[in-house]
This record gives C-alpha cells, sequence and structure tokens, in this order.
C-alpha cells in the first residue's frame, strides 16, 4: 500500500494483483485503484448498503449507492462506519448536505455506533462507475 495525496487528501492507493500487457509494448501495467476496498465482510456491510440505497441524488432518480457514488464502507468491530462518498460534479448543489444524508441514513442500522462521511474527488465519478439497475433505470442499456 502506497499513501498519496490528492487534493489536500490523503488517499491510500491500492495495488491490484492482476496485471496487463498494453497493445502498443510487452511492458506490464499493474492496475491500480484509488478507491479503498470496502468490509465486505462485516456482518453490517450489506445493511449498511442497504441504508445507503435510501439516499437519492435530488437531480437523478436513482439511489446514490446504484450511481456508484459511495466509494466506501469501511467498518471497524466497535461499529465504527467510515463512507467515503463522491459526487456527480464539484459543482452540486447538494454538496454541503448529502453527507449528512448518508450519516441519518446509515445512523439507525443496528449495531452501528458512529457514522463519519467524508467527500472525495479521487478517483472523479463517472458514468461506469453506475450498477446496470441504474444504467437501466437511467436509459444507458
Amino acid at each position: 500500500m502506497i499513501n498519496i495525496k490528492v487534493e489536500g487528501y490523503k488517499m491510500e492507493e491500492f495495488k491490484n494483483n492482476n496485471s496487463y500487457t498494453t497493445d502498443d509494448s510487452d511492458v506490464q501495467i499493474e492496475n491500480v485503484s484509488l478507491i479503498k476496498p470496502s468490509t465486505t465482510d462485516h456482518p453490517l456491510y450489506n445493511n449498511v448498503v442497504e441504508a445507503c440505497k435510501t439516499v437519492f441524488d435530488p437531480e437523478i432518480p436513482v439511489n446514490i449507492y446504484d450511481l456508484g457514488l459511495i466509494y466506501t464502507i469501511e467498518i471497524n468491530d466497535n461499529g465504527d462506519a467510515v463512507i467515503l462518498m463522491s459526487l456527480t460534479a464539484p459543482g452540486c448543489p447538494v454538496a454541503e448536505d448529502m453527507p449528512g444524508w448518508v450519516s441519518d441514513a446509515v445512523k439507525p442500522v443496528n449495531g452501528i455506533k458512529s457514522v463519519n462521511v467524508e467527500i472525495v474527488w479521487e478517483p472523479q465519478w463517472g458514468m461506469d462507475m453506475m450498477s446496470d439497475e441504474a444504467r437501466l433505470e437511467l436509459g444507458f442499456m
């Protein structure tokens, strides 16, 4: 793991064990993700995901989880949750409100003791981060 700073945020770069060869040369390049992995094996993970799915971007009729705005859900053994999320654009009119909406949705999950929601801008959100359900709902499939 390599710690890097992006636009004032301390992020961790996680290396994927897979590699590939580009068409242009025989150089092997490792896949690198700037998204910290979620604790998907935590017993509360699915409940937190379902809570996140109750939050909608007011300009888009799809929940923020299926939009791909929730990057990381990390839950420790004490029930403290850290959620890293992004927005569709830096100028999003609800940028100040949405982290509170997510926190308010997750706090009632039985077993969650605290919730910290952080906005991150790297990697930049793109339509490729949407789930198939979101693409279908928005007419992209």
